[in-house]
């Protein structure tokens, strides 16, 4: 099997299952717009996180990595009457056009947008008390994850679930002579799920639309 397979089959499933919908298409657009197209999840990863949250019964989800809203918009949409998303985006050009999609999606009621680097917005959100948080999605700078992961876990309490996105890397993350910081982030990650006790967690190999990688998905266990 290849690329155009992993596509052709991504396109038939989603083609079923996912129903055209003109606010998410233009939340992917968004991207392409400002020059950093395909940064986005992809519409099955979308209805995953959906379900995710749905399954948990989430009711407070932060998102770590915002873009163009695309993956906000499918998390928001899970979240009962009441509940609240905060995302958190470091880029100016990414946060200006998720604003303008949150909107036209109706959701501007239930996503707090905070824009600034993710380790400066996590501390202000502890000491704003906000959270804990039942559901992470974190899609951000692939270097940063194993602090991303930190900050979650002070920001979670038992049964809190946390996806994080992109960890295999197009398998690169078994090479440790690989100097990438991303690669580095990944395998650091990984390294420190292994020996946190509070933690259940594994990761999953993907293919599709968006090439070969992986995510991992925790529990926080105490």
């Amino acid at each position: 099997m290849d690329q155009d397979q992993w596509t052709a089959v991504d396109s038939y499933t989603n083609s079923l299952l996912i129903p055209h919908d003109p606010v998410l298409d233009a939340a992917s657009g968004m991207s392409r717009e400002v020059g950093l197209p395909g940064v986005e999840v992809a519409p099955n990863q979308g209805m995953l996180l959906h379900l995710l949250a749905r399954i948990r019964g989430a009711r407070s989800i932060l998102e770590i990595g915002t873009f163009g809203g695309y993956s906000t918009i499918w998390l928001a949409r899970a979240l009962p009457a009441g509940g609240r998303l905060v995302t958190i985006e470091s880029g100016i050009v990414f946060a200006e056009a998720a604003r303008d999609t949150i909107e036209r999606a109706g959701l501007s009621d239930v996503v707090d947008q905070r824009v600034g680097r993710a380790l400066d917005v996590l501390p202000q959100l502890e000491a704003e008390g906000v959270g804990p948080f039942d559901l992470f999605f974190i899609d951000a700078d692939k270097a940063g994850i194993p602090e991303y992961f930190t900050w979650a876990l002070r920001l979670s309490r038992p049964g809190s679930v946390m996806v994080v996105d992109n960890v295999v890397l197009g398998g690169a993350i078994t090479d440790p002579a690989n100097t990438d910081p991303g690669v580095g982030g990944a395998r650091r990650f990984h390294e420190l799920l292994a020996g946190e006790p509070r933690v259940t967690a594994t990761t999953v190999q993907t293919v599709g639309a968006k090439g070969y990688d992986g995510f991992t998905l925790v529990v926080v266990d105490s």
